[in-house]
C-alpha cells in the first residue's frame, strides 16, 4: 500500500486552528484558576454553560476578524491585529452577558487576567503553527497532468489559495507543444513514478481540457497508482474544494459533469425559510433606514446636492429586468456619457457618497426591492443589461447566475472587492455559480458572518 507523506488539507488546518484555540485558551484559564488568585472564570459542573458561552465568542469573532485565514495565519505580523481585535471583542461581550457568564469580579486585575490568558493562548499557539505546522515539512506535493498551456494559470490560482500547496511540476500530456510554462518543471509521462518517488507526492490532479490526450500507457500508470491508494483527482474537482469556486473557463461541453444543482434550489422548506428571512430582514432595514434618513438628507444637502435616491434597471430572476433603489453616491450626471463600470477610486463619487458606500448605508434602500420580491438579501450581485450582454458574450454560463434571485450581499461580494474589468466579472461568476450550486443554510450563514466582517473593516466599495 502506498504510504502518504504527512500534509493537511484546507479544511483540515482550519479545524485544527479553531480547535487548538478553544483547548489552549480553556487550558490557560484553568492554569490561571488553579495556580493564581484568578476566581472570575472557574471550570466545573455547575459553570458549564461559562465555557459554552466562551467557545461561542471565540469561534463568532475569530471568523469575523479572520483569524481562521490561512493566507494570514501563516504570517505572525498579519495575524497579530486580527487576534487582539478578536480577543478585545470576546472579552467585551463575555463581560456584556453576565446572565450566561460569570458576574464582573470584585477586583478589576482578574478582567485583565481574564484578556491576557486568551490573547497569550492563542497568539502561543499562532506561533507554534507557524513555525512547524506552516513549514515545508508539512507541505502538500502535488503533481499535475495537462497540457502546457493551462498549467502556469492553475498553478497560480491553486497557490493562491493555499500557502501550503506546493505544485512540484506537471506531466505534459502534449510533448510536441512548444509552449512552455514558467511556474513549475514539465515532465514526460515516463517521469511519472520517479518523480511521486523524488518529490514526496501527496496527490495527482489530472487537469487536461481535452482527456483524449492521455495516452494508454499513462492511463495504465495513473490506474495503477489508484488501486495502490493514491489520491489521484480531477483539477475542477479540486479547485472547487479549495477555492469555493466553480472554474467555468475551464469547462468544455460536458458542462453539465460540473453543475448538479443543489436541491435546495428546489427545496420548498429552504425557500420558505429564506423568504421569512428575507421579509424580516428587509422590515428591519426599512426602519434602520428610516432612522437614518434624517442623517443622509442633511449629509446629501452639505456634500452631494442632488436627489436623495437613485434607481437603475438591472436584470434580476430568470433574466427580468427590474430597478434597484439606493441612496444617490455619485454626482447627478455621473453617466452623461453613458454606462461605465464603477471603480476603486471612482471620481464620480461623492465626498459624502464615499461615506455612504464604505459603511453600506447606500444599500439600505434596497430593502424595498427584497420586499417587492425582486431581490432577496443573499444571492447574486444584479448587473446592469448592457454589461450582462457585454459579458454573456465573452464569458461562458454568465446567464446562468440569473437562475436565482440577486442579493444585496452574496458569496462573491464578500471574496471579491471589485468588479472593473471581465476578469473580475469572471472571477464573481465563479463564486456566483458555486453559491447557486452550494447554496444552503449554513453557506448563508457564512455570507452573513463575512458580510458583517467587510462593514467592520470598511471593505464597502
Amino acid at each position: 500500500m502506498f504510504k502518504n507523506p504527512i500534509s493537511f488539507n484546507i479544511s483540515e488546518r482550519k479545524i485544527l486552528l479553531r480547535l487548538i484555540d478553544i483547548c489552549i485558551v480553556l487550558g490557560v484559564l484553568y492554569g490561571l484558576s488553579s495556580c493564581f488568585e484568578f476566581d472570575y472564570f472557574k471550570m466545573s459542573n455547575e459553570n458549564w454553560s461559562w465555557i459554552i458561552v466562551l467557545i461561542l465568542y471565540i469561534t463568532i469573532f475569530g471568523t469575523v476578524f479572520e483569524i481562521y485565514d490561512l493566507q494570514k495565519s501563516s504570517v505572525f505580523q498579519s495575524t497579530l491585529p486580527n487576534v487582539v481585535l478578536t480577543t478585545v471583542f470576546v472579552v467585551a461581550f463575555y463581560l456584556m452577558t453576565p446572565y450566561f457568564t460569570p458576574f464582573l469580579p470584585e477586583k478589576r486585575i482578574q478582567i485583565l487576567f481574564f484578556f491576557i490568558g486568551i490573547l497569550g493562548g492563542i497568539l502561543f499557539w499562532r506561533a507554534i503553527y507557524i513555525t512547524f505546522i506552516s513549514t515545508p515539512r508539512f507541505y502538500k506535493h502535488v503533481l499535475l497532468v495537462g497540457e502546457p498551456e493551462y498549467i502556469d494559470e492553475i498553478v497560480t490560482s491553486l497557490k493562491g489559495v493555499d500557502p501550503n500547496y506546493n505544485i512540484v511540476g506537471f506531466i505534459n500530456c502534449e510533448p510536441d507543444n512548444s509552449m512552455k510554462p514558467t511556474l513549475t518543471p514539465s515532465y514526460v509521462s515516463a517521469d511519472l513514478n520517479r518523480v511521486i518517488a523524488e518529490h514526496k507526492v501527496s496527490e495527482i490532479l489530472v487537469a487536461t481540457y481535452n482527456s483524449e490526450l492521455i495516452t494508454s500507457e499513462l492511463y495504465q500508470e495513473l490506474m495503477s497508482l489508484l488501486e495502490r491508494g493514491f489520491p489521484i483527482k480531477e483539477y475542477t474537482q479540486a479547485f472547487e474544494e479549495m477555492t469555493y469556486r466553480i472554474p467555468v473557463h475551464y469547462l468544455g461541453k460536458d458542462f453539465y459533469k460540473y453543475f448538479p444543482f443543489n436541491r435546495n434550489n428546489q427545496n420548498k422548506l429552504y425557500l420558505l425559510q429564506r423568504w421569512i428571512f428575507d421579509t424580516a430582514f428587509a422590515l428591519s432595514g426599512c426602519v434602520v433606514g428610516l432612522v437614518l434618513l434624517p442623517l443622509v438628507f442633511i449629509g446629501n444637502l452639505i456634500g452631494s446636492r442632488g436627489p436623495l435616491f437613485y434607481k437603475q434597471v438591472r436584470v434580476g430572476l430568470h433574466g427580468k429586468p427590474f430597478s434597484i433603489i439606493k441612496f444617490r453616491s455619485m454626482v447627478v450626471d455621473a453617466e452623461k456619457n453613458g454606462a461605465v463600470w464603477a471603480s476603486k477610486n471612482d471620481a464620480r463619487v461623492t465626498a459624502f457618497g464615499k461615506f455612504l458606500r464604505r459603511t453600506r448605508i447606500d444599500e439600505i434602500p434596497q430593502c424595498l426591492n427584497v420586499l417587492k420580491g425582486d431581490m432577496s438579501l443573499i444571492g447574486p450581485r444584479p448587473e446592469r443589461p448592457k454589461f450582462v450582454k457585454e459579458l454573456a458574450e465573452v464569458i461562458p454560463f454568465y446567464e446562468a447566475r440569473h437562475m436565482v434571485k440577486p442579493g444585496i450581499t452574496g458569496w462573491a461580494q464578500v471574496k471579491v472587492r471589485y468588479g472593473e474589468t471581465v476578469a473580475d466579472s469572471l472571477m464573481k461568476l465563479q463564486y456566483d455559480l458555486f453559491y447557486i450550486k452550494r447554496r444552503s443554510f449554513f453557506l448563508d450563514l457564512n455570507i452573513l458572518v463575512k458580510t458583517v466582517t467587510a462593514v467592520v473593516f470598511f471593505r464597502g466599495q
